[in-house]
């Protein structure tokens, strides 16, 4: 069984995989009579030829260590995971080679960071760490096949750091 620790997230090192979302650093503009900072336009969003929907997932959160048997991708479409809460969760990403995922990594993320997969990223299944699991996901609404499961031949262990 391969094992791997998660990481912080940053934008560089999650680059291969989509966009982190934060507030840091300076807001690109001051609105709202000078009292709100925007940070603006933070994710590349690709829909094909579907619309952008927000929906509220309710996921059960998990524990480390974590067994990763299946890693999932939506080839029509990005989405985003933006939490409703404070709480940090996992990100398992993967490169993809020829229609199969490799290189499985993990990611921890702090309290104020959301993701942002590009079309076509593998990853796990929303995997909040504590309750309530609340996300707004913004993704692809539309006809066609937009899920691809793959069943790892050797499972992956997320481990505690």
């Amino acid at each position: 069984m391969i094992e791997i620790s998660p990481k912080p997230l940053t934008s560089d090192v999650f680059s291969p995989y989509g966009d982190v979302l934060q507030a840091t650093g300076e807001p690109d503009k001051i609105i709202n009579q000078g009292l709100c900072g925007r940070f603006h336009d933070c994710a590349s969003l690709d829909f094909s030829d579907g619309l952008a929907g927000i929906s509220i997932f309710n996921a059960t959160p998990r524990h480390l260590p974590l067994v990763v048997e299946m890693l999932e991708r939506h080839p029509m479409g990005s989405q985003a995971f933006i939490p409703m809460t404070e709480h940090p969760f996992l990100v398992v990403v993967a490169l993809d080679d020829g229609g199969k995922p490799v290189q499985v990594e993990a990611f921890l993320t702090v309290p104020g960071q959301a993701v942002n997969y590009h079309k076509g990223t593998w990853h796990g299944v929303l995997t909040p760490l504590h309750a309530p699991g609340l996300f707004a996901v913004v993704d692809r609404i539309g006809s066609g096949a937009n899920l691809d499961e793959y069943w790892l031949t050797e499972p992956v262990t997320v481990l505690l750091d």
